[in-house]
């Protein structure tokens, strides 16, 4: 009778594993300390975001926020795990601002301090060289928390967290050779018609 009941027993604990959705924590979410991060461009390629996962109750999409309007990027329960989108290149420098909206609550919460959220509260973390040169955002899409950052994860490449210093304007020693080089041939040459 004990074999049978540890058997029973057994056979109930492999049933109920296999039956959890794989889902939970299946996913990868940004370490904490790195909430309320901001994202920055620093590179001149394009910039390619791929959609980790989600273990939300709720449907948010994320969007790409810019001057030109917003840029759908994933749904966290229609966009298939791994997915990826081109958002395309950016001046090195330029910070991205990335934002959730809460299909179910009509809210909106964004990546950076907390002071751009409805509830003054920091919704994502923002994990820079999670893999070599991509970086993981989780969110977070309830007012006033839990704050566990599970709500939509997704990396991106080329970005980092401290606003890079942007490529100097200033021409190089060789352009300003040249130029120089260039003025002094137009005076001479001046010189000797006037002469």
């Amino acid at each position: 009778m004990k074999k049978y009941s540890l058997f029973v027993c057994k056979s109930v604990l492999t049933i109920l594993l296999i039956s959890i959705p794989l889902s939970v924590k299946a996913f990868p979410i940004a370490i904490p300390g790195t909430e309320g991060l901001q994202v920055f461009v620093n590179s001149t390629d394009d910039i390619i975001t791929t959609y980790q996962g989600n273990s939300a109750s709720f449907s948010n999409d994320l969007f790409l926020d810019s001057l030109s309007g917003p840029t759908f990027i994933f749904n966290n329960h229609s966009s298939a795990i791994g997915s990826t989108v081109n958002l395309g290149s950016f001046e090195i420098g330029t910070e991205l601002h990335f934002r959730i909206h809460v299909n179910n609550t009509g809210t909106d919460f964004f990546t950076g301090p907390a002071s751009r959220n409805p509830d003054n509260h920091i919704h994502a973390r923002v994990q820079e060289n999670w893999k070599p040169n991509e970086t993981l955002v989780s969110f977070e899409d309830l007012f006033n928390g839990p704050f566990h950052y599970n709500d939509l994860s997704f990396s991106f490449t080329n970005v980092v967290t401290t606003e890079p210093t942007p490529p100097s304007s200033v021409p190089a020693p060789t352009s300003i050779v040249l130029v120089t080089i260039g003025l002094l041939s137009l005076f001479t040459l001046r010189r000797k018609q006037d002469v």
